[in-house]
Parts: C-alpha cells; sequence; structure tokens
C-alpha cells in the first residue's frame, strides 16, 4: 500500500509541476509599441489621405481610444510620465532631457513592476528618452539601440548645408532600401526578439520605440511616392487663434534644420512638411506591420496584449505651427490603441484618458501589483464596454502653461495669468479663444477649480 500513495505522490507531484509551467506561460505577454511625434494621422482616426494599413488594422483587433492624450507634450517629459505613472508638475518631467530616475528617484517604472513579477523585460530603440535613464530596475539586459543615429543621411544634398545645431535639410527621399535606417533595425531586432521568446516559453515586457514621423523627414523614397504632393490636404486655419494669449507659441524644432528652397508660410512649404511626416508615417506603419505580423506567425499573438502609443501630438501647420510645445489640442491628443487576447474585433471609445493611464491598465491585465506611487487609474473597463465616461478631466502641462482637457474644451492657463478656452464642439479646430467671453464665465470657474484638483494630485509625490 505505501507503494501505491508513493505512486499518487509522484503523479500529483509531477501535474503540480506541470501546471506550475503552464502558469508561467499563461502570464499575458506585453508588447509595448511608442511611435516618436505621431499624432492621431491615421486611417483608424479618420484621417483618409494617411497610408496606415497597418495600424489600421490592429485598430479593427483592439480598441481605439478617440480621446487620449499625454501629460506632457515633449518627448522625454510625456516618456518619463508614461512609464512612471506620475504626473508632471512644473519642477518635473520639464522637457525633453528629463531623467525619470532623477526627478522621481523613488518610483517604480512600469517595466520594473514586471520584471520583479517574473517578466523579461527588454527595451528595443527610443522608449525612455536616454536609454540608461532608470535601466538597472526597469530591464533584464541592457537597452538596444542602432549603432546609427536617426538622422542618418543617404542623400549627400541633405550635408551640404549644416545649421549651426549640426543639422542637415529637413528632408529627403532617396532611392535606398529600407535596411539602412535605424527604425529598420529597431523592427528587425523586436523580430529577432520575439522568436527567442517563442523559444523559451518565458513571459516578456517587449518595448519596441520607432523615431519616424519625428524630424528630420527622412525615409525611402517608395514612401513619399505613396503620396502625390499637389492632392495632399493642407491645414484650413494656417493663421494665429483669435483672441490667443501674446506667450502662446508654436515649436520651434523645424527651424534647427535647413528647410532647402522652401519659405516657412509659403503653400509649397506647408506642402513639403505635410508630404515630409506623411512619407515617414507610413514608413512607421510599415515598420509596426513586420513586427505584428511576426507576433502574429509564431502564435504568441493570442497571449500578447498589444499597445501602440504616441508620445504626444503634432501641428501640421495649423495657426502656422509645426510640432509639439504648446498645450493646445493638436499637441496634446494622441493615438492609442489597446489589444488584448480576449479581443476578436475593433471597438472604439471616445471616453478621456491619459497616458499615466496605461501602466495601470496593463499592470491589472496582468495581474501585476500597482505601486502606490501611480496616479494613473486603470481604463480596464472600457476594453468591454467602450461607451461608459471614464474621466472628466484630463491634465496636461507644459513649460508656462497648464492645461485641463474636458469632452467640451480645452483651458489653458499660463504663469503671468493668460488663459485660454477653446469650444471643442463648437469650434474643434481651435480657432477662438473664448476665456473672456462671458458665456463661458461659469465653464472658465470650473477649469480653473479641475485644474487645482489635478495639481494637488500631482503634487502628492514626495
Amino acid at each position: 500500500m505505501k507503494y501505491f500513495f508513493a505512486f499518487i505522490i509522484t503523479v500529483l507531484s509531477a501535474c503540480s509541476s506541470h501546471h506550475n509551467t503552464d502558469n508561467k506561460t499563461a502570464k499575458p505577454n506585453v508588447l509595448f509599441i511608442a511611435i516618436d511625434d505621431l499624432r492621431p494621422e491615421l486611417g483608424c482616426y479618420g484621417a483618409s489621405q494617411v497610408l496606415s494599413p497597418n495600424i489600421d488594422k490592429l485598430a479593427s483587433e483592439g480598441i481605439v481610444f478617440k480621446r487620449a492624450y499625454c501629460n506632457v507634450p515633449v518627448c522625454g517629459a510625456s516618456r518619463a510620465s508614461l512609464l512612471t505613472g506620475i504626473l508632471p508638475t512644473k519642477t518635473r518631467f520639464v522637457n525633453y532631457k528629463v531623467k525619470a530616475e532623477e526627478d522621481v528617484p523613488t518610483a517604480k517604472t512600469l517595466s520594473g513592476v514586471f520584471k520583479d513579477a517574473g517578466y523579461t523585460c527588454i527595451s528595443n530603440g527610443k522608449i525612455f528618452h536616454y536609454n540608461k535613464d532608470a535601466m538597472e530596475q526597469s530591464w533584464s539586459e541592457k537597452p538596444w539601440m542602432p549603432n546609427v543615429s536617426h538622422q542618418v543621411s543617404f542623400d549627400p544634398e541633405s550635408k551640404k548645408v549644416i545649421t549651426k545645431n549640426g543639422n542637415g535639410c529637413i528632408y529627403e527621399s532617396p532611392d535606398v532600401p529600407d535596411s539602412g535606417y535605424p527604425d529598420h533595425m529597431i523592427a528587425q531586432q523586436t523580430i529577432k526578439d520575439l522568436r527567442r521568446f517563442k523559444e523559451s516559453g518565458e513571459p516578456f515586457f517587449l518595448a519596441c520605440g520607432f523615431f519616424r514621423p519625428h524630424m528630420p523627414f527622412y525615409a525611402p523614397k517608395k514612401y513619399w511616392d505613396l503620396y502625390d504632393r499637389d492632392s495632399i490636404e493642407l491645414a484650413t486655419n494656417r493663421y494665429r487663434p483669435a483672441n490667443a494669449p501674446k506667450v502662446l507659441r508654436g515649436s520651434g524644432e523645424f527651424k534647427t534644420y535647413d528647410l532647402g528652397a522652401y519659405k516657412p508660410g509659403t503653400i509649397e512649404f506647408h506642402k513639403m512638411m505635410r508630404h515630409g511626416y506623411l512619407a515617414c508615417a507610413s514608413f512607421a506603419d510599415k515598420l509596426v506591420g513586420d513586427v505584428l505580423s511576426e507576433l502574429e506567425k509564431l502564435g504568441l499573438a493570442e497571449n500578447t496584449i498589444v499597445v501602440l502609443w504616441g508620445d504626444h501630438g503634432w501641428h501640421l501647420g495649423e495657426h502656422e505651427f509645426w510640432g509639439k510645445h504648446n498645450t493646445m489640442h493638436n499637441a496634446l491628443q494622441v493615438p492609442l490603441i489597446v489589444k488584448t487576447p480576449a479581443q476578436t474585433s475593433g471597438k472604439q471609445t471616445h471616453a478621456l484618458v491619459e497616458s499615466v493611464d496605461i501602466y495601470p491598465t496593463l499592470c491589472e491585465l496582468a495581474g501585476v501589483s500597482i505601486p502606490e506611487s501611480v496616479m494613473g487609474k486603470s481604463f480596464i473597463k472600457l476594453l468591454d464596454k467602450p461607451d461608459q465616461e471614464f474621466r472628466e478631466t484630463v491634465y496636461a502641462r507644459f513649460k508656462a502653461a497648464d492645461a485641463i482637457v474636458t469632452n467640451g474644451f480645452n483651458y489653458s492657463l499660463y504663469d503671468n495669468g493668460e488663459e485660454m478656452l477653446y469650444n471643442l464642439k463648437a469650434d474643434p479646430e481651435e480657432n477662438n479663444n473664448v476665456v473672456k467671453d462671458e458665456q463661458y464665465s461659469e465653464i472658465v470657474k470650473k477649469m480653473r477649480n479641475y485644474l487645482r484638483e489635478k495639481q494637488e494630485i500631482a503634487s502628492q509625490y514626495k
């Protein structure tokens, strides 16, 4: 009889061991795709002139957040905020050069909590602005970056005129293959890692960060050839908003490049800049497709949460602004698409969400503990019921301005006391600042109160 019981114990032990292995494999993987400077200029967001078939396919299988916003409209600060789940203040996450490990030294990073939960966490390309930022706690291996700059040029003309910033021409379209560009290398490294994870079976948090469509607009000719420049639709509001405060500025980043024969403000300049942006967006879309195709081919998609996120918005000539760097709607709104293994068809939500909400959502989806320092909140309920309301307000700030966005309004308060209020339903292009219009006086008071509440929340990290 004792041999019988010994046999039973052995069988149960084996079953238990097999069950534990399955549990490890059953942990949902995360593929986090970050795209620099990509605003919601995609087919799935209604931008019909943009060719983005691969991202649109992802959208058709997941959920598209139509009202997602960054918390800081500049790359380094936006990424640090999302990856720590902590909101900006006047002294925290203020520009692209920030480091999370310096601004919030005790905060656990998103990938860090997954690492502590037994995941292998990998960073390829641009995730944090600085690869070494919070590196030890965040990643299982040293972050991987191509050994060529994102400004690598294949057109000799681009380097004939170098600006005082060390930049060449703002655009080029050489007839070369994708393979010379760092974004292609980042996609290939990510594919290589996916194959490795398929072999090992270990749960992973794999972050893949593409540079394009960040300036300069360098992409192979075939992506420029996707568009007829004369047919590209231009912004119809190429003028300053009425009643805009003097302190409102556009980004001057484009001026750090040589503009060739083009003069800012002209129709030809607008066409060139939009053409370059669209070509680079289509280049990024193709590389996203390469990664997602490999995820499917390997059979990993059925247990992988996919997040595609743009780090901030971007002006494409509206108000004669190019780039991010202010608190207007075009600089704040971002693309956000989430696909979970349980989803089989595309959905959309118009609920307001902030970038800091991604952190707790991924933790909840994976059963990972959420640190108390995280200021976002999980939007997991929207994945099943996207018609629900989620947030009453979202908060963002840049330099001297704090902003509150609601379903109907975008409000900004500058350090010097100047204000902006735009009625997003009556004036979605933000052409008329109505902050001094008497009929909006109660709205302005409400927005000021909302702002104080969000500033109080943001100040709670010590």
